[in-house]
Formats: C-alpha cells, structure tokens, sequence
C-alpha cells in the first residue's frame, strides 16, 4: 500500500457539541493513522471562545484549524426560525467560504469528511472530484431516522405526533411518536424541511462514520448494512457504514481546581453530576423543582447552572460559550445555597465535565443525554438520570433507559411538563441508593469495557476507521 500521508479535511458545523466530536475525530486520524488532517471550523459572532477551545485542545498541534468566516444570516430567518434551521442556513451561506479554502491549497485533500449540518458540501466535492463522507456524531437509530424519513414524509399524511403507532424503521427499533427528533414535530416548519434534505444528502454520500460501536447498537448498524428496505433510500451503490466509535476528549493533567478538589474530599460513587450540555437550558419553575429535588434526595451532587430561559430549551445553543453567570440566588429557592453547603456545589456555567465524569467519587450524572455528554459518561462506567431536552435527545434517552438498561428517566418527559421535586428526589435515590441504581451501574460499567475493546487495536471501532483509511486510499488510485 502506497505510504504517502493523506490529507483529510473535516467540515464543522457551528457549537461546541459539534466542534468537540469533530476535534476528537481529527486527533484520532492524525494520531493513529498519520493522516494530516486540516478542520475547516464554520464560526458565528460567538465562536471566538470556541476556536480558542479548538485550538488549545489540539495539544499536539496535530491538525490544522482553519476558521470559516461567519456570515450574516438574519436577513434568512425570523424570531421562530429554530435552531436546526440556523444551523442549515449558516452552513449554507458559509458554503462559499469553505470553496475558497479549498481552492486556496496547494494540494486538494485527498478525502472530505463532514459533520451532520455540513452535509450541503456535496457540490464542493464533486467540483474537486474529492471523495465524501459523512460524520454522524451521535447514534445508528437516528441516522437511520434521517435516511428513512423520506419514505415517511411520502407515505404517512398529518402530523407524526398525531400518529397512534410507532414508526416503524425497518430492521430498527420502533421509535415512539412522543420520541421523533424536535424536525419532525410539526411537519409546515422549514427545519422539517431541511431535516429531509440532510437525509437525502446523507444517502449521497460515499459513505457514513457514526460515534457508535458494534456492540452497543448491534442490530441498527446490521439493519444500515444489509436491510433492502433501509438501504432502498441510498443514492450510491456502494455505501459503507463505518462505527467508529465511542470519540471524546481525552483528560488533560491540569492543576485540579475547585470541583475536582471537593470531589477528592468526597466518598466512592457518592456524589450525582448534574449538567444539562453547553447549550441546554431549563425553565424557572424547574429549576427551582430541580433545586428542591436535590436537597430533598439528601444525595452529595454537583450541579452546572445556567440562567434559567423560559423559551425553547436549546435557544442557547448558538451562544453556549457565555459568560460566567453571577447572581444565582435570584433563580435558585431561597436559602438553597446555604443549606447545601456541606452537601453539594453549585457552579455557574461550565465545568471540567470529562475529568469530572471519570472522578471515582461521581456515581450518576443527571443529564441531557446530548450524545457527547452520553459518550463521557458511558465510557466511564457512569450510570444516568435521562433528562431529555431538545433535538435528538428523547431518541438517546429510550435507547439509554429501555435497550441498553443504563438509565432511568422521569415518567413524562420533561419536553412536555416540569418534573416535581418528589419525582427529582425519588429518582436520584433510586439511581444512586438502591439495588435496581445498583444493577444499572453495573450495566454501565460492562458498557466501559465494551467501549474500550472497540478502540484497542483489532477492536471493531479502530479496525472500522482502518477500513475507512483503506477505503480512502483506493480512491485515489
């Protein structure tokens, strides 16, 4: 095999959830593979603070970052334009920039890999006569979801929360209408437009990554192989699926600071996480039922807070690099951060979260269940409390709660109603003091093993990224 190093390059959409995944990608093929990788990171007026986040992660300068410059969008969109939609239209009007980068090389590069909203890069790469792929960064169900969904839209009429059965994907699970992704609540929206168009892209594509494992999504990723019916809606005849895997960040050895320095003080899987991502939010009143529910549990917690935000709970998302919050006890139940001193911390706005995820003192993490936080805690034997809140994430919690037993979650979701105090309460002792919490752990911590045989060498995540490479270079022959 030809020893020359490829060059990649790999398209990130805006948002720490999606730059994060991409970095790790990045790092991945540069390390262990000696491909020069190059990041084409689109930015917004608030991606400063993420460049500077991209950039000292790439600890051993071994990929190049290259920020797309923002551009203005506003005229395309109004105050019910959604996040999935600005998400579309930002990539889409960044889409002359990326050309420009490209041209600008002395060498194409040798394969583009692009993140789920960069998936309009698709003229680009057949301008250059590049070889694409796409990078799912979340699981096997929802890109199966965004494949098939084009046969829903055709065959089903109405509203698919209005539906009385499941949809039914072939070779899938059954996903429940109260759990479609936040495109496909109301079919007149435009982001449900532009959710079938990433699907349509998706299947043009010369193949797809997804940051999942064999053995966590066995049947989906068979049914994404093999399945006739799923695979009808595929554009190439040739369309490889690669799980590669679980991805994250990697712990940096910093000097420990004020969490990690109370969780050393604090007893084995004692204390419960609580973060909801860089870009969820919650409402008033379940704050405050948050707030009550935790100090009611009695249970040793860590909490991230943000300002609470009584509109859409990912209407932060674009912004999630802000300031540091001050002023908590105007949000919080009066007195609350006294009372919990000695029993928890809170902390505004950010944390460490993947040195805390794997600190032997945190046994449960309250979470989103955005998949990168799901991805940490998993491959650190964490269990966890699914707390859905926007765009896939009731599709990560099911999965979570019912086919892999690693979670439990609230009796309604909490996208419909606030979750009480008593329930809060009710499921962190749950999770964290009693023998079904037990069993739950112990599901999580055989997930960590598993995780971690898929990535060694002759794994089958790291031998998946070995097809992609080869795959790559035949290409180019």
């Amino acid at each position: 095999m030809d020893s020359t190093q490829l060059h990649v390059a790999i398209v990130s959409s805006p948002g720490m959830g999606h730059l994060i995944p991409v970095l790790v990608l990045g790092n991945q093929l540069a390390t262990h593979h000696n491909i020069k990788i190059t990041i084409l990171a689109i930015t917004t007026s608030s991606s400063s603070s993420e460049i500077e986040f991209a950039k000292n992660s790439n600890g051993k300068k071994t990929i190049e970052i290259i920020p797309v410059p923002s551009v203005d969008i506003s005229h395309l969109m109004d105050s019910n334009t959604k996040v999935f939609t600005q998400l579309r239209l930002l990539v889409r009007e960044a889409l002359a920039g990326i050309r420009s980068v490209i041209a600008s090389m002395n060498h194409c590069p040798d394969a583009l890999i692009v993140d789920i909203f960069c998936t309009q890069i698709l003229p680009i790469a057949k301008e250059f006569n590049i070889p694409k792929y796409a990078f799912h960064p979340t699981t096997a169900w929802t890109i199966s979801l965004a494949l098939y969904c084009q046969v829903f839209d055709k065959e089903i009429e109405g509203e698919y929360v209005d539906l009385k059965e499941p949809l039914k994907i072939p070779g899938c699970k059954a996903l429940r209408v109260d759990d479609v992704v936040d495109p496909m609540l109301d079919r007149s929206d435009q982001q449900y437009q532009e959710y079938l168009k990433l699907g349509m892209e998706y299947a043009s594509f010369d193949g797809i990554l997804i940051n999942t494992w064999e053995d966590l999504e066995p049947n989906t990723i068979k049914a994404l192989r093999n399945n006739d019916n799923l695979r009808s809606v595929l554009k190439v005849p040739h369309f490889p699926i690669y799980p590669i895997g679980p991805l994250r960040r990697k712990v940096e050895t910093m000097e420990p600071d004020e969490v990690i320095q109370w969780l050393d003080k604090q007893n084995h899987e004692s204390v419960l996480f609580v973060s909801f991502g860089s870009g969820g939010t919650l409402s008033s009143q379940q704050i405050i039922e948050l707030a009550w529910g935790l100090e009611l549990s009695q249970q040793k917690f860590v909490w991230v807070i943000r300002p609470p935000c009584d509109g859409d709970a990912d209407v932060e998302y674009l912004n999630s690099v802000g300031k540091e919050t001050r002023g908590m006890q105007k949000y919080l139940p009066e007195g609350f951060l006294t009372r919990t001193k000695d029993m928890g911390l809170v902390v505004p706005m950010f944390v460490k979260q993947v040195e805390i995820l794997g600190h032997s003192s945190v046994g449960g993490f309250l979470s989103h269940c955005g998949w990168n936080s799901i991805i940490e805690s998993l491959t650190n034997g964490v269990p966890i409390i699914a707390w859905p809140l926007y765009a896939e994430q009731k599709m990560n919690a099911t999965m979570l709660a019912e086919e892999i037993g690693v979670a439990i979650r609230p009796g309604i979701l909490p996208t419909k109603k606030v979750v009480r105090r008593e329930e809060i309460e009710g499921m962190v002792i749950m999770l964290m003091q009693t023998n079904e919490g037990e069993g739950i752990r112990e599901n999580a911590k055989k997930l960590k093993m598993s995780s971690e045989n898929a990535l060694k060498e002759g794994g089958s995540s790291y031998n998946s990224i070995c097809e992609l490479v080869k795959n790559i270079r035949c290409r180019l022959l």
